[in-house]
């Protein structure tokens, strides 16, 4: 269970896909002026990001290593293909939002990370769950930001007007970049305050044991 937590957490906080490693940065950048587009974008790495990390580790045997990128492509356009037919036919207004970003999930670096990194190397249940994780890290980080610019420079969340107020530059490409980098700032500050807490009550539980063992 441990090994699947550790997955989970390294997913979601400390190899954060956005905020750790910094990948996926154009659908980010071009995505988070909005809170729905963000939200949309995020579910839908989600799930080609869980199905193509479970294909690639269920077929890693059959695949020859000479042609796997090759082949980790074709898996993940054909699955992008699907995700494309069915947001347009089902949900078109989201369809519209995500634009030509929903096809650049093809070569989406977390995507072909995961599968070169991960499933490529781990069982199907390992990968799925490294899937998930690392989609809803992407898709939360996507999501608070576009909260966050949406909120100010558009005065509302989710399209529901919250207030007048509003600085439109947080609308634009330059507001996203702006709150994309304090973002990265403030979660490896946090995550760093973490780490050295960890650390500090690992030193003090060796002292204490060795203060134990010398008494002893």
């Amino acid at each position: 269970m441990n090994k699947y937590k550790k997955i989970t957490l390294d997913g979601l906080i400390f190899q954060n896909p956005t905020f750790m490693l910094v990948l996926g940065t154009c659908p980010t950048l071009g995505l988070i002026s909005s809170a729905t587009s963000a939200a949309g974008m995020g579910l839908t790495v989600v799930v080609i990001l869980t199905l193509s990390n479970i294909i690639i580790s269920a077929l890693k045997k059959l695949i020859p290593n000479e042609v796997r990128i090759p082949c980790y492509i074709v898996v993940i356009a054909t699955l992008v293909t699907f995700a494309r037919m069915l947001l347009e036919k089902f949900v078109p207004d989201l369809y519209e939002s995500l634009g030509g970003f929903l096809a650049l999930i093809v070569v989406n670096c977390i995507i072909l990370g995961r599968a070169e990194a991960f499933a490529n190397k781990h069982t199907v249940l390992e990968s799925a769950v490294d899937g998930i994780a690392n989609g809803l890290g992407f898709t939360c980080a996507l999501t608070i930001m576009g909260i966050i610019c949406e909120f100010i420079g558009n005065g509302s969340v989710f399209g529901l007007h919250v207030m007048d107020f509003k600085i439109g530059m947080f609308a634009t490409p330059a507001g996203s970049f702006l709150v994309y980098g304090i973002s990265i700032a403030v979660f490896v500050y946090v995550i760093n305050l973490f780490e050295r807490a960890k650390r500090v009550k690992v030193n003090r539980l060796a002292r204490e044991n060795l203060l134990d063992k010398e008494v002893a």
